[in-house]
């Protein structure tokens, strides 16, 4: 089982604030996330998977013939 961590343990890895992921949450741009009752934890594989798919070669549009 992976370990879990808090909104508060992830934010420090990714150097934003808890508030952030709440937003991305909210509008479905974060990492995957659990909820338990109240609580928020994320499986750090789910981090690690949403990290990969953020990798960019460049910071503008994609060519449609490159």
């Amino acid at each position: 089982m992976d370990d879990l961590l808090t909104p508060a343990e992830l934010a420090a890895k990714l150097h934003t604030k808890p508030a952030q992921l709440a937003q991305w949450r909210y509008r479905g741009l974060g990492p995957k996330f659990i909820k338990l009752g109240k609580s928020i934890r994320y499986r750090i594989s789910d981090v690690d998977a949403w990290l990969d798919a953020q990798t960019r070669t460049c910071t503008g549009p994609a060519l449609a013939n490159a």
